[in-house]
Parts: structure tokens; C-alpha cells; sequence
């Protein structure tokens, strides 16, 4: 096992809006576990920028170069989607270990590809799935893995959102390319990857989507049925088309209706637990409410990884953990175009939708080759 200095070197890749808003405060509520040592950026003005803002000793606009000088522990990957694949690959090799922003990949074989440059015992690359590491939702993870509140029947998964057209006008978004989907893909990835982390393995998935209003090649609304191999059945739509934006989850048991309605992030007041009527009587605690109130939080996540980090272990939303929903996303997709339910065991190199989210060949691309667009 590595031994990691106190406190951990990180590195943030790509100074943009999600460096600022999330990451950096995520490392600075460490308590000293990590601090950042240098931040890289395609745009010099930018990363000097971000580097004075921030108080970052070194500022970059090589990634190569700025692993070889600094050899960070973690690199943060903040950059448009079409550049995770480089980068991610760039530091893996150089023994870096990777927290990346969301989507991980363009595609299911993009991510397969990074896999093979990961190491037993590190370097690994894990995704932003902050709405995990809350504590209600480990709470209610335990509670199905144990069978608390009975089998779980039916649920629902709404990613509401509303982006307009000038959200669109950045060149990267809205393109199957650069992005490599709509809400599916960038927005309701995250409700998505809480509901399939929860409810376990499905088992088919029946879609729906449609470009109703932006000017984009992607969808803007999409909806699915989903099947899962313990029966339950859920729901999911995700939309950026919503003025009354909201992020809702529900689950139904036997012993009570759970359900989770917040925006960006929750904590236990986001919560409500309904007993069923045979249970009138039973408060949220008694059906299974934590009494800790950890929010979801990227700060929550970040400290989780570090411990794998520490400890040279896997950590979650990595691996085939964090591969799930992005293979999900893939059949959503090719049942929404081809208008036939798909099952997991489709996503195969055979597929099309397992190389690129359009089911397209010409768009799939080489992540390399593209490396200046973000990196």
C-alpha cells in the first residue's frame, strides 16, 4: 500500500464553474486531509485566475506537464465531458489517482478503455455521485439490503429541470459528440445512479425521448420504464424543459412510502417517511430515518475516496459501481430510439449504443485526439 502524504496533493483539472462552486470547497472542508498544490486549465488567463482566487501554489496549462512537476496523490476532473477520457487516462498512467465530474465517458466503451489503466491497489479512478454518500440514502440502502421495510414494489425517479436557450449557446453542450447525450446523460445521470444504487440490478428498460423545445441535437425530455430483478417497477423521466425545477424520488414498500424531493442536494429534511396504514403509528425513526444528518455533498464523497485512497482500496462510484448507470444510460437510449425494450446483457461491443450514446458510429471519437478541447 502507497503511502500517502499528510495532507493528500490534489490537482484540479479544468477551472470552471464546477472547480469553483464544488470542488475547491470540498477540499477545503477536509479539515487538512488534502489540499490542492496546482490547477490546470487549456485557458493560461483562467488558471492564473482560479490559482490567485483559490491561493493554489502552481497554475498550468499542460497536464502532462504539471503531473510530471507536481506528482499530485488525486487529480480532480473538472473538464467538458469529451476531455474526461484523456485526462483520466494521462493520470491514471502517471499513478495518480482520479475523482472525475460527471458524465464519467462518452460511452460504455470509453469507460471500459480507462478501466484497463487502472491498477490493483491504485491508481482508480472513481465519478461524481455525490446524492450517494448522504445519510439518509445509506440509511435506506441498508434498510432494503436487509429487507427492513419489505421488498421494495414500485418507484420513481424525476430528474425536473429547466435550462434555457442561452444555458446552450456553450459550444460543448447539447451535442451527442462533446456531450454525449441530454438530460439523460448530464442532468438526471445523478438521480439515476442514487435510484440504481439503491434498488439493486434491473432488468429491462422500455423509453421514450423527444427534442421539444432547444435547439439541440440531443434530446431535451426523456422517459423510461424500468424493471428491476427484485419485480419493483419505476418510473423515471428526465427534463430540462421544467420552470418548476425539482429532483424527486420515491420508493414504495410494504411498511412505508420513502420518498426524497430536493434540487442540487439534500439532507434528512428532504426526506419524508409515510408509514403504510397498518403502521399508522410508527414515526420516521421507527421505519428507519437516521438520527445522523450527513447532507449529500461532494465534500461527502470527496472524504469517503480519500479513505480508499488512503487505504489503497477500490472506492465506490468506480469500477463496475460506477460503470452501472453508465451502461443504463446506453440501453435508455437504444430503447428510446429503437422503440424495443432492452436488458442489460445487450450493452456488448456488438452494440452500437455501447460505443457511442447516439448509436452512431460516426460518433464515436477519439478521446486523444481531441485532448485540447478541455485539458
Amino acid at each position: 500500500m502507497t503511502e500517502y502524504s499528510q495532507p493528500v496533493r490534489v490537482a484540479i483539472v479544468g477551472a470552471g464553474n464546477i472547480a469553483d462552486g464544488c470542488h475547491m470547497p470540498a477540499v477545503q472542508a477536509q479539515s487538512g486531509e488534502a489540499t490542492v498544490v496546482a490547477v490546470v486549465d487549456v485557458d493560461q488567463q483562467r488558471a492564473e485566475a482560479f490559482a490567485a482566487r483559490w491561493n493554489v501554489p502552481a497554475a498550468y496549462t499542460s497536464l502532462d506537464r504539471m503531473l510530471q512537476e507536481q506528482r499530485p496523490d488525486l487529480a480532480v476532473v473538472c473538464t467538458p465531458p469529451i476531455a474526461h477520457g484523456a485526462a483520466i487516462t494521462a493520470c491514471l498512467d502517471a499513478g495518480v489517482w482520479v475523482w472525475c465530474e460527471k458524465p464519467p465517458t462518452l460511452s460504455v466503451a470509453e469507460y471500459d478503455a480507462i478501466a484497463a489503466h487502472e491498477r490493483e491497489g491504485g491508481p482508480y479512478v472513481s465519478y461524481v455521485f455525490q446524492h450517494r454518500f448522504g445519510s439518509a440514502a445509506r440509511a435506506l440502502r441498508e434498510h432494503i439490503r436487509t429487507g427492513r421495510l419489505g421488498t421494495p414494489l414500485v418507484g420513481v425517479c424525476h430528474t425536473l429541470w429547466y435550462r434555457d436557450d442561452a444555458y446552450f449557446e456553450v459550444p460543448w453542450r447539447g451535442k451527442w459528440e462533446t456531450e454525449g447525450g441530454g438530460p439523460t446523460m448530464g442532468h438526471g445521470i445523478h438521480q439515476m445512479d442514487l435510484m440504481l444504487s439503491l434498488m439493486g440490478e434491473w432488468t429491462e428498460v422500455r423509453a421514450a425521448m423527444g427534442t421539444l423545445a432547444r435547439d439541440v441535437e440531443t434530446e431535451d425530455v426523456s422517459m423510461a420504464m424500468v424493471r428491476f430483478a427484485g419485480g419493483a417497477m419505476v418510473s423515471m423521466v428526465n427534463s430540462l424543459l421544467s420552470p418548476r425545477e425539482t429532483s424527486y424520488l420515491r420508493f414504495d414498500f410494504p411498511e412505508a412510502t420513502v420518498e426524497l424531493s430536493h434540487l442540487y442536494g439534500y439532507d434528512n429534511s428532504h426526506w419524508t417517511w409515510t408509514p403504510a396504514p397498518h403502521r399508522a403509528d410508527a414515526t420516521a425513526t421507527e421505519l428507519g430515518a437516521p438520527l445522523d444528518d450527513e447532507a449529500s455533498s461532494h465534500a461527502a464523497q470527496l472524504r469517503a475516496l480519500l479513505r480508499s485512497l488512503r487505504a489503497g482500496e477500490r472506492p465506490e462510484a468506480s469500477g463496475d459501481d460506477g460503470r452501472r448507470v453508465l451502461a443504463f444510460i446506453a440501453s435508455l437510449y437504444e430503447s428510446a430510439t429503437t422503440g424495443r425494450p432492452v436488458t442489460p446483457d445487450m450493452i456488448t461491443p456488438a452494440n452500437p449504443f455501447y460505443h457511442s450514446m447516439s448509436g452512431r458510429p460516426g460518433a464515436a471519437r477519439d478521446n486523444a485526439a481531441k485532448e485540447k478541447t478541455g485539458v
